[in-house]
């Protein structure tokens, strides 16, 4: 329903920032990451999550598609809901969280508060599986064409899937990955080139 909204900010509080659209306030909850970036008064877009259930009409706003892309993920894995997601990523940044999938990093999940050793291994194991059968989606909610090999072998390769996990295809991937000097860079440095390169793009 909604993509994104631009607008003023107005209102800011823990996990919950409201934007000024045309006279009208919309009230999107979201995470530490995004707050940090946004200033009452001045103008900001959020991309949306709308979730809608018998007894809930919520909407989540988020700095970037990437991290709107890790939310929609992670609401996706069983017992996740919308809050625990929420807490997650404030706790990761959307690189971090790719990258703790896809080496398995339980710590980096079991370090947000109220979430436990299980719950980090479902996710871990639910998104690995996903990626590999290619049924994780974009922030656009398309799916990924083709399944993605979750053995990475080299730098390169983590990197590539790291993004994949981020919601990017592999041709965008591969030409955000040119001219970044792989052996010298860490892989989250390289996991950050390239998505600079790609929000320039």
């Amino acid at each position: 329903m909604f993509y994104y909204l631009n607008g003023t900010v107005t209102h800011i509080e823990p996990y919950l920032a409201v934007i000024d659209c045309g006279g009208v306030g919309y009230a999107c909850r979201t995470t530490s990451y995004t707050i940090s970036k946004l200033n009452t008064g001045k103008a900001f877009k959020l991309y949306t999550y709308l979730n809608v259930r018998e007894d809930v009409f919520e909407l989540y706003g988020f700095a970037s598609e990437s991290e709107l892309g890790c939310f929609r993920m992670l609401i996706g894995v069983s017992g996740v809901g919308p809050k625990a997601a929420l807490a997650i990523l404030s706790s990761n940044s959307p690189e971090g969280l790719a990258m703790a999938i896809v080496s398995g990093n339980e710590k980096a999940l079991t370090s947000t508060p109220g979430i436990g050793k299980k719950i980090a291994q479902r996710i871990i194991l639910e998104l690995k599986d996903k990626l590999a059968k290619g049924q994780l989606t974009a922030a656009g909610g398309e799916a990924f064409a083709g399944g993605i090999t979750v053995i990475p072998e080299n730098k390169a390769s983590e990197a590539s899937t790291a993004l994949a996990v981020l919601g990017y295809s592999q041709s965008e991937i591969t030409a955000a990955l040119k001219g970044i000097d792989l052996d010298a860079l860490s892989l989250e440095d390289v996991i950050k080139q390239a998505l600079k390169k790609m929000v320039k793009g």
